[in-house]
């Protein structure tokens, strides 16, 4: 499934998920589902986080990505304290339905540490081009 948004706020007046999309959902036992997020024009992933079906409804609405805290236990909207702003493009269920994929066009970093994504120099040693048996 891919949604793609025209507008900032678009049917903002429901105040439940679309049951044809909550339907496709697959969640953990905390009611949560993975978020990858992606600058949409150059593919770079930018960060995980996580949502439950209010988080995924709140950003398909606004435009805007919002996240379910597991630590806080409470939404965040990407940008509001930090200024760094993830406006959505277009959003995927995998074909598990258990991960999303949303691609954004990111203002400023991504990371709460200030880099561009969650992964920036954070690589792990690995055996690259190695081919299992």
């Amino acid at each position: 499934m891919a949604t793609t948004l025209n507008g900032p706020d678009q049917g903002s007046e429901s105040q439940e998920l679309d049951p044809a999309i909550a339907a496709r959902l697959k969640h953990d036992a905390n009611g949560l589902f993975a978020a990858i997020v992606q600058q949409y024009d150059t593919g770079k992933v930018l960060m995980l986080g996580w949502m439950d079906d209010e988080a995924l409804r709140r950003t398909l609405t606004s435009g805007r990505v919002t996240f379910y805290s597991r630590s806080r236990q409470e939404y965040w909207r990407k940008g509001d304290t930090s200024g760094h702003f993830q406006f959505l493009k277009s959003a995927a269920l995998d074909c598990d339905g258990d991960a999303l994929l949303l691609q954004v066009d990111q203002v400023g970093a991504a990371c709460h540490t200030g880099t561009e994504s969650c992964f920036t120099n954070r690589e792990l040693p690995a055996v690259v081009g190695h081919r299992g048996a």
